[in-house]
């Protein structure tokens, strides 16, 4: 379950990591045993857990919602029935770039690594399991903010806390996150220990180490494949390396092993969605015309899962419309399921469906030999997965509807399996440019010239606390601070 009280014994604990007595003579007259110098590195998972996935898939705070308020808007999983430039017209609020930026790296990174540097080797409570943990985790935060925001501090980046403190870090560029992050997942695989000492404070796996050493590979194979039409020797070492041992480099196998925030009926341990359009009353989203026309189209199951049919047909309301127009769609369009809704909806931060899409793209690009599996046996695989995960089968139709597997093919189901997951299928796109989108509703009225968003812009704090390093980082970028600038990996 989720743990907001935390907060205050983080925050208490970072206050006594900064601060002493006066002098030694009153160290043990000032120590107050209901007030820790230290604190477990449970708590701090648990904390960084918390607020690293919450804040991904949806922060209930309005103009902060980087998956709800930009990602899913653009993505066309979702529209906006009110409220268009709050993202669906491809505006965004300069809270969105401040408040995500600076949650990643404070209630985020700086936990993460506070985990790591107690439980280093050398550190003052060795433990391998939760140095692990924390660095798949840091880097899969990492990987957030990167592929965000483009060049960000990395190698200098939390480290305003040691004994030589860099309160200006400089910027990397994606290049070089990208081989660093993949190179600290190896790592991790390596520390983590199925026969070594347990962890708690664990609202993912429930301790398991197997899990987490499954989708600490999972997460290598995403970044690999990512980078693969800019570095394909590297990845396809990567991808060889890790299919070919599957027992020192263990993926997911079933939906068992989805890397999920685990959420529950009571606030506030409830799902976010469910923070912001149950208890808060906000009916401000129906499902995109472009995901409800493309799942009638192939009678997709999952349609009854995403969203829940207004009227007496499927309708899903277009992005970008004006207000006046977009609310006529209120009580039409088709509203997002309860599967999604509800107080304990798991929040995903990635599935066995969406590695098997990796692995089928990877196929069909020629990046891996699948041995006896091909590209179409991945992206069945997946397709099925997806169904699956919803508690579907996969009608005996479905496959012939769709029609012979392409790279179109397998970006199109991944984006469909990414419904929520809208940050990630965002990426993709822009990786990508797939799936090709329908053409625009004509009474729709975009800003940002009309360009779907290929990255956010810095924070206004960047530029008044750490202006010279963002000047740097935004030409490693190769291109102007906007929202058209296109990312390292982006394959067009």
């Amino acid at each position: 379950m989720k743990l907001l009280s935390l907060k205050n014994i983080t925050l208490a604990a970072g206050m006594a990591l900064i601060s002493s007595a006066c002098t030694s003579r009153f160290d043990n007259i000032n120590k107050d045993p209901n007030s820790p110098t230290t604190i477990s590195p449970q708590y701090l998972l648990t904390y960084g857990l918390e607020k690293s996935i919450d804040r991904y898939w949806g922060t209930s705070t309005r103009f902060e919602r980087l998956n709800l308020d930009a990602a899913e808007l653009w993505i066309q999983h979702l529209g906006r029935n009110i409220y268009s430039n709050e993202g669906d017209n491809y505006e965004a609020s300069q809270a969105l770039m401040l408040n995500n930026w600076q949650s990643f790296f404070n209630d985020s990174q700086l936990n993460f690594q506070r985990i790591l540097t107690i439980t280093a080797e050398n550190g003052s409570q060795p433990h391998t399991n939760y140095y692990g943990v924390a660095l798949v985790m840091r880097t899969w935060v990492f990987s957030l903010l990167t592929d965000t925001f483009g060049a960000i501090p990395y190698s200098e980046a939390l480290k305003g806390g040691t004994d030589s403190p860099i309160l200006t870090p400089k910027y990397d560029s994606q290049e070089e996150i990208y081989t660093q992050m993949l190179a600290d997942l190896k790592t991790a695989n390596e520390k983590l220990s199925v026969t070594g000492p347990a962890i708690s404070g664990d609202i993912v796996y429930s301790g398991s180490i197997l899990k987490w050493k499954k989708f600490a590979n999972s997460l290598r194979l995403r970044l690999a494949n990512r980078q693969a039409a800019k570095k394909p020797a590297a990845s396809r070492a990567i991808m060889k390396e890790i299919l070919a041992d599957p027992t020192t480099y263990p993926i997911f196998t079933s939906n068992d092993d989805n890397a999920t925030l685990k959420t529950t009926t009571s606030r506030p341990s409830n799902n976010e969605w469910n923070e912001t359009m149950i208890w808060g009353s906000r009916t401000d989203w129906n499902l995109s015309k472009t995901l409800v026309d493309k799942l009638v189209s192939l009678n997709d199951p999952r349609l009854d899962v995403y969203g829940t049919q207004q009227g007496n047909v499927w309708q899903g309301v277009p992005n970008g419309l004006p207000d006046a127009i977009a609310t006529t769609y209120l009580s039409t369009a088709a509203k997002i399921g309860t599967t999604f809704t509800k107080a304990d909806a798991p929040e995903v931060v990635m599935t066995l469906a969406e590695l098997n899409f990796i692995l089928a793209e990877a196929a069909i690009d020629g990046d891996i030999d699948g041995g006896t599996a091909t590209a179409k046996d991945y992206f069945e695989k997946g397709v099925n997965a997806s169904m699956a995960q919803y508690g579907l089968t996969t009608p005996a139709s479905y496959f012939t509807t769709v029609g012979t597997v392409t790279r179109e093919k397998i970006m199109e189901q991944k984006w469909i399996s990414l419904f929520a997951n809208g940050v990630e299928a965002w990426v993709e796109w822009r990786r990508t440019g797939l799936p090709v989108f329908p053409a625009k509703d004509p009474r729709s009225v975009f800003a940002n010239d009309g360009v779907l968003p290929t990255r956010l812009t810095y924070p206004g704090s960047e530029a008044s606390l750490n202006g010279v390093n963002m000047k740097a980082g935004i030409a490693l970028n190769g291109g102007a601070d906007d929202f058209k600038t296109k990312l390292w990996w982006a394959e067009k």
